[in-house]
């Protein structure tokens, strides 16, 4: 779902947030429009009313753990549990973090990769929602639902800052879980 579908539309943040977007041509390989985030970070009012529609959404649902993917979603996540009161949980690339762990390999639009996450870091029972940048296969996101599972957490949600619609197969992928979405992916822009 997206933000505007929910109560959003017309609000003047999910514009200025999909301004803020540029599009990178064939990066990382040909074919793909990467969707890059980082100007988002160098005006601070977007990156607030992105941190904001979030925290919005989640300040009421008794979430006690908001589970980042590595990288991009280390942007938003910790922002976003600070805010709400709750831990961040880092979900990492293999390899990142020290001490004991649990993996979950899952494919990408371009590759294959595989996610980690602390034994312990969530316990039983805990409420979830895990955040990242972009979701188009809805892979990644798939993987990060079986850790936070597997470790007995219930994620109550996934959000991304940018969903591509015609890419997700979130009913199937997800698990039936709920996907948030702010906006969809810009337009070739050019890169520079």
């Amino acid at each position: 779902m997206f933000a505007a579908e929910n109560g959003l539309k017309g609000d003047p943040r999910l514009e200025a947030i999909s301004d803020a977007i540029r599009v990178i041509p064939h990066f990382p390989k040909p074919g793909i429009m990467f969707q890059d985030i980082t100007p988002l970070f160098l005006n601070h009012k977007v990156f607030k009313d992105t941190v904001d529609i979030f925290v919005e959404r989640y300040r009421d649902m008794a979430i006690s753990v908001v589970a980042g993917i590595e990288a991009r979603g280390f942007m938003f996540a910790p922002c976003i549990a600070l805010a709400i009161g709750a831990k961040f949980v880092p979900l990492r690339k293999r390899g990142k973090l020290p001490g004991k762990v649990i993996s979950e390999a899952y494919e990408l639009e371009y590759g294959e990769d595989c996610l980690e996450m602390h034994v312990g870091a969530v316990q039983q029972g805990e409420k979830a929602v895990v955040i990242d940048d972009l979701v188009a296969t809805g892979g990644t996101v798939s993987a990060a639902i079986k850790l936070l599972e597997c470790m007995g957490a219930e994620v109550v949600e996934c959000a991304c800052v940018i969903g591509v619609p015609e890419l997700i197969k979130a009913e199937n992928r997800l698990n039936g879980k709920a996907l948030y979405m702010l906006v969809e992916p810009n337009e070739v822009q050019g890169c520079c």
